[in-house]
């Protein structure tokens, strides 16, 4: 096992490990290791089904059922693809499953929604566009160290609320249900800063399901929550994914925005299947 950084402040790439196969705790320990350490893992040439992701995936800890909106809806797999399950079929780009999974490509990070939002990500590609459709992930960590030493003192303590809703409604406010929105998926509390518990970094904890600073008049918190979005994502601080098949990215959620890029999903297939681990705690006692 080797590991190679990919991005001057954050990601690895690791090689010498077949991952659909049973890891030692030795290795898994450095994979671990590694995580805490660089945020985003790369494993290249993996032939992963399902159940072997699942797997893997479980290493991290138990999993999160995917939001009922999500393609993929109930499971363990949230399906980032223009391919219907059933028939296999390429969906219409007006279909609402495709409307849902263009609010990906706004900046975010997974499950923040939740009141335990969740640990990682795990993404592997499995059918591949030859071009478009990479991912974007920003190091939020980086991004809270450049911060103003006044916006860091300004953030300390502070909450913001985050819901799907809100992320969902800036590509089309009907998209959800009433029941999606106030019971399956009702607005939570996060800390707008967050500290990895091994490592002790801070970073940056927003992204598009954040919507105003709580205690706040709302539109000042919505105003100095754009500002941050706007200010603190620089290109220094991100790494765009080039995707191939046999590709599983991990990411850490607490340190962590992501996005998806446009490719032509009427004249190709893809394919994406990711695992999402959940958290240990919320961030805020609600």
């Amino acid at each position: 096992m080797e590991i190679h950084p990919l991005h001057p402040t954050f990601g690895a790439e690791i090689t010498g490990v077949d991952i659909g196969r049973p890891i030692d705790d030795d290795t898994f320990a450095r994979i671990r290791q590694a995580f805490e350490e660089h945020a985003l893992l790369l494993f290249r040439d993996q032939d992963l089904d399902d159940e072997k992701q699942v797997a893997f995936s479980e290493r991290f800890g138990p999993l999160e059922k995917t939001f009922s909106q999500n393609p993929a809806g109930g499971t363990l797999f949230a399906r980032q693809s223009n391919l219907d399950i059933k028939t296999g079929e390429t969906i219409p780009i007006e279909d609402a499953r495709m409307v849902y999974q263009r609010a990906n490509m706004l900046w975010h990070t997974d499950s923040s929604f939740k009141r335990v939002p969740s640990l990682c990500s795990l993404l592997s590609a499995r059918i591949v566009p030859p071009e478009g459709g990479n991912t974007d992930f920003a190091d939020m960590r980086a991004a809270y160290d450049a911060l103003p030493d006044a916006t860091r003192q300004r953030l300390e303590g502070l909450a913001a609320e985050h819901s799907i809703a809100h992320s969902r409604a800036q590509v089309d406010p009907n998209l959800l249900s009433d029941y999606q929105k106030s019971i399956e998926a009702p607005p939570v509390k996060q800390l707008m800063v967050r500290a990895n518990p091994v490592t002790g970094r801070k970073a940056l904890f927003i992204g598009a399901h954040c919507s105003h600073v709580v205690g706040w008049p709302e539109e000042e918190g919505k105003r100095f929550v754009r500002h941050l979005m706007e200010t603190a994502i620089t290109p220094d601080i991100c790494y765009s994914h080039q995707w191939r098949e046999g590709d599983i990215v991990v990411w850490d959620n607490r340190s962590v925005l992501h996005k998806a890029t446009p490719y032509d999903s009427k004249k190709y297939k893809r394919l994406m299947q990711r695992t999402t681990v959940a958290g240990d705690q919320p961030t805020v006692m609600q």
